[in-house]
């Protein structure tokens, strides 16, 4: 059986407050990890640390913003100085932001997505990584989407799509840039997840720009069209985090039951 155990490492998570990144944290918790919390809400972190906790794991609370370099630096940095190393990334933070068609997207509304999505990878990982190389390696995990990388047919998703897909091309240049400090990046590309993120999209006038799209019966093929849950992402994560997945790098993987295939 692999060894998914994270005994004595140190992960941080980012959007770890609902969702992929709470079930995430939960799970790296129970594998033995110390986890720290990421997100801009410190009343809901606390929430998710006392769970960790009274599950007999070990939670801090690291509040920011994930788009303010200095913020995330202070979380990155307050961590090792608590714990003493670092080894486990997940770049989980991100929104669905504004759905538009384009010419009635506002540019600050683009800009928005893309500083929180793909920005806030990029300063979540610039600033673990002199961490990871002092620890001897380690891994990093992105959150990407279906969308941006196989889908294309959510019509006004362009913010969203274009930060998605960045993330994809920010994690095979760094698995390859980081490959001789022995830091693996990969990033996973999950479909329909059952998570709070859809309660905070704003989409607009998609009706006018939408191209009419048919697709065959059964929306997720695997699960007859059943949205996975954030807690089957969470196993996959610790795949990636632990040393069972120690020759895999540079790799996108989805988690959608089939789904983009089917939409793609």
């Amino acid at each position: 059986m692999p060894d998914t155990s994270l005994l004595d490492r140190v992960a941080l998570v980012t959007g770890a407050s609902s969702g992929i990144g709470e079930a995430t944290a939960r799970r790296l918790a129970r594998a033995g990890a110390r986890v720290a919390l990421v997100s801009r809400s410190a009343d809901e972190l606390e929430t998710v640390a006392k769970r960790i906790r009274d599950a007999g794991g070990e939670a801090r609370v690291a509040p920011a913003d994930v788009a303010d370099a200095d913020a995330v630096r202070r979380a990155i940095d307050d961590t090792v100085a608590a714990w003493g190393r670092l080894d486990v990334v997940v770049a989980n933070a991100g929104v669905n932001g504004v759905w538009a068609p384009i010419d009635e997207l506002a540019p600050e509304e683009f800009e928005s997505t893309l500083r929180i999505n793909l920005l806030g990878t990029f300063l979540t990982i610039k600033y673990a990584v002199p961490h990871l190389k002092r620890a001897g390696g380690g891994s990093v995990i992105v959150t990407a989407s279906i969308n941006g990388t196989r889908v294309f047919s959510n019509t006004g998703a362009t913010a969203y799509s274009t930060s998605k897909a960045g993330q994809v091309a920010l994690g095979k240049m760094l698995a390859l840039e980081l490959a001789k400090h022995r830091i693996r990046v990969n990033v996973v590309c999950p479909g329909g997840i059952t998570t709070e993120i859809e309660e905070s999209t704003e989409k607009r006038d998609l009706e006018s720009a939408q191209e009419p799209v048919e697709f065959p019966a059964g929306e997720i093929p695997l699960t007859d069209g059943r949205k996975g849950s954030s807690e089957d992402v969470a196993e996959l994560m610790l795949f990636l985090a632990s040393d069972a997945s120690r020759h895999i790098t540079g790799t996108e993987v989805f988690i959608d039951g089939a789904q983009s295939l089917l939409r793609g």
